[in-house]
């Protein structure tokens, strides 16, 4: 075949002059090309065994398919190895924080004989475009933000319990501009997820039109590819922000692609950068992700001079103002009062206090994700701050009756107090006692008691007991009890012997002489 390929219409008429036995050199001619062309094309007809009138119904691509079919262009050794290793690399890039770098290092380290890097990554997306065909997607200026949680937690510590738990890191990007908000959630229930949504639109400082969350429990609640069942309380929240809610497909990654690289990068600049032995707040966590988060967003893009927060600044003017009121979830349930006047709320697994006059009672509870108010009828009885401490309790000492309410007010200095007021003596005595026992409320028992006999015997007693105690070294209650019995505290200490007084009748030792 001719080096250079020809036009269908002039293979047509090379075929039909020759069908009507013109010579091969008067078709040259005719059609102003070499007789060596004609020539090959004619032997190539031949080798077709077919006719004229067969090959004339042809379209012009199923010609072109019979005289010009594509050539196999043979690979080398190189390229064949590489193009074997591209699927199990695939796989390989599916991993938290794997990257095509690494990867091709790892291939180095196997064929030190391989291509560049610069020619790994040109293969490498040559054969991406054959196997993963993409589509482009145009965003729109100020049109989607992408939200979804990292597959990764991260360690932090409770503060109320200090417990080491696991938070969860939620991702929301801007379609257009790319410019990212990462925080750490206590979890992903439909409280948080919401306070995480709410946290990103202020730190966008706008909001755009429509939210596209993964099929997260907290946002979809039946998913669906045409008319997805959205949560309620989540519709509650893009109703109060003005945004309409467009789930993702299930299974369809291309529908969040950004938010899905956004969490890669997440892990690549922020997750790496943060110190794996220190555990600390999540508030102190938060605040070490906002630091990286605003490298992450300065860095200039990858073949482009600009960075996310430059286009953020430019995406900015196109973002609706946020409402001036933020958006808390209230949720309400019936609890009754137990005999230790607190309600429990099961969610949580943590008990309020209540005044001890409604115990028995039924309360209307209701609480959103940082307060707790309890209702009796249309009165507000209780309010505590919304504490996730299982099994733990929140007590107002006004809520308990007199007989308890003096046992929440124990502590050090409260009897170190009361021991100063008497005297010196007594206040090192209560010193001494709280400093040796080895568990809080002994401790405390015993000041009690020791500090109840000023009333029963008088300071005096009670002062001249502690410094005797203190003398052999003993620092309970029981010693003073014992001293007071044996009235032990009357007692002076021993007068310094007199000596023998000067007068005349005293022998001079000449006398003995």
């Amino acid at each position: 075949m001719a080096n250079k390929t020809i036009s269908m219409s002039k293979v047509r008429q090379i075929i039909k002059l020759f069908s009507q036995r013109m010579g091969k050199k008067k078709i040259a001619v005719r059609l102003g090309m070499s007789k060596h062309t004609v020539k090959l094309y004619i032997e190539h007809f031949h080798s077709l065994k077919t006719t004229w009138e067969d090959l004339s119904k042809l379209t012009d691509f199923e010609l072109n398919k019979l005289f010009h079919p594509p050539k196999e262009i043979p690979i080398g050794d190189r390229l064949k190895q590489l193009r074997d290793f591209f699927p199990d690399m695939e796989k390989q890039l599916r991993r938290r924080g794997m990257t095509v770098s690494r990867q091709f290092k790892e291939f180095k380290a196997l064929h030190p004989e391989t291509y560049c890097e610069t020619s790994f990554y040109k293969y490498y997306k040559q054969w991406c475009k054959k196997v993963n065909p993409a589509m482009h997607i145009e965003h729109k200026v100020g049109d989607k933000m992408y939200v979804d949680f990292a597959g990764a937690t991260l360690p932090y510590v409770d503060t109320d319990t200090g417990e080491i738990k696991n938070a969860q890191v939620f991702v929301a990007i801007l379609g257009w501009s790319q410019y990212a908000y990462v925080e750490a959630m206590h979890n992903q229930t439909i409280e948080e997820f919401i306070a995480a949504c709410e946290n990103a639109l202020h730190y966008f400082k706008g909001v755009p039109l429509a939210i596209v969350p993964d099929n997260l429990k907290s946002a979809v609640f039946k998913a669906s590819n045409y008319e997805p069942t959205v949560n309620e309380n989540f519709k509650a929240f893009a109703d109060h922000y003005g945004i309409a809610i467009l789930p993702a497909r299930s299974r369809k990654p291309q529908d969040k692609a950004h938010v899905e690289n956004m969490v890669k990068l997440s892990y690549q600049k922020i997750y790496t950068n943060l110190p794996e032995k220190e555990i600390m707040p999540l508030s102190e966590l938060n605040k070490l992700i906002a630091t990286h988060l605003a490298a992450l967003n300065d860095a200039p893009l990858t073949g482009k001079e600009c960075s996310r927060t430059d286009q953020w600044i430019m995406e900015l003017p196109a973002l609706h103002p946020l409402c001036e009121t933020g958006y808390e979830i209230r949720k309400i349930k019936q609890v009754t009062v137990t005999k230790f006047a607190h309600v429990y709320l099961t969610e949580d697994q943590h008990h309020y206090s209540v005044p001890y006059e409604l115990i028995g009672k039924k309360l209307k509870m209701q609480y959103s994700r940082s307060q707790v108010n309890l209702f009796d009828q249309y009165e507000l009885v209780a309010t505590h701050t919304r504490v996730r401490s299982r099994g733990n309790y929140s007590t107002d000492p006004s809520h308990m009756p007199p007989q308890h309410r003096y046992v929440t007010e124990w502590s050090p200095t409260f009897f170190i107090e009361k021991a100063k007021a008497i005297d010196a003596v007594v206040e090192q005595y209560i010193k001494e006692v709280l400093a040796k026992k080895q568990h809080p409320e002994q401790a405390y028992k015993s000041c009690m008691g020791i500090l109840s006999f000023a009333k029963r015997v008088g300071n005096n007693r009670l002062i001249k007991a502690c410094k005797r105690a203190h003398e052999i070294g003993y620092y309970n209650y029981k010693i003073i009890d014992d001293i007071l019995k044996n009235n032990l505290d009357k007692y002076d200490e021993d007068p310094e012997p007199a000596l023998m007084p000067t007068h005349d009748n005293i022998r001079g030792g000449t006398y003995y002489q």
